[in-house]
């Protein structure tokens, strides 16, 4: 009775991703960084579904890439750097500023994002990695953690040669330092801080599974 409901779990999730992906494409707040925003996520999307039949990942890891790839999107239809969480945050609290209760000066939306990258991304990462390269010892932690490490570098290489390659607003709304000299080093920092925290957990979960 359990395989058949876990082989359901992954094509429910990737319709949803699907649906909401549609919504959230309706007139965004930039057709062409939208549409840059998601050249990862096609590829992420197609690797997905060609690899499901010979490694196919848990219930969970398939629901901690779908939260991803929803707040991902979210951030692609305001961008990042405009996600207006501070106005539906007001609505909630009757007109509270998460950005002054903890002293934030930019918006944060995409230092979260970062954050959850790691949180999120890793127990896929550590399930396909024990599945192909089966580590052991101390290398089952130091395999996903630089491999995790390795892709919050890629990503930020990524954005830099796009903003470079396309230039002007396009570049600038993709790459959405507002004015952080710093933005790639601490976006990367928060991916692998989310990496080193869930790591643990996640491979302790798999021993015991």
């Amino acid at each position: 009775m359990t395989q058949p409901a876990r082989r359901h779990v992954p094509a429910i999730l990737l319709a949803l991703f699907i649906g909401l992906s549609v919504v959230l494409g309706i007139a965004p707040a930039t057709r062409e960084d939208w549409l840059l925003e998601n050249v990862l996520v096609v590829l992420a999307l197609a690797w997905l579904v060609h690899s499901y039949r010979r490694l196919p990942l848990s219930d969970a890891a398939y629901a901690c890439l779908f939260v991803f790839g929803v707040l991902h999107e979210i951030g692609a239809h305001y961008q990042y750097s405009a996600v207006p969480y501070e106005a539906w945050f007001a609505a909630i609290s009757g007109g509270g500023s998460l950005d002054a209760m903890f002293g934030f000066e930019r918006n944060q939306y995409d230092r979260l994002v970062h954050f959850l990258y790691g949180v999120l991304v890793t127990p896929a990462a550590v399930e396909v990695i024990e599945a192909r390269v089966r580590p052991r010892g101390v290398w089952r932690f130091l395999v996903p953690f630089t491999f995790m490490a390795s892709h919050a570098l890629a990503y930020e290489l990524f954005e830099w040669l796009a903003a470079s390659l396309f230039g002007g607003d396009l570049g600038e709304a993709y790459l959405g330092t507002q004015g952080d000299a710093w933005d790639a080093h601490k976006d990367m920092a928060l991916a692998v801080l989310g990496n080193a925290l869930v790591l643990p957990v996640w491979l302790r979960r798999m021993r015991i599974r």
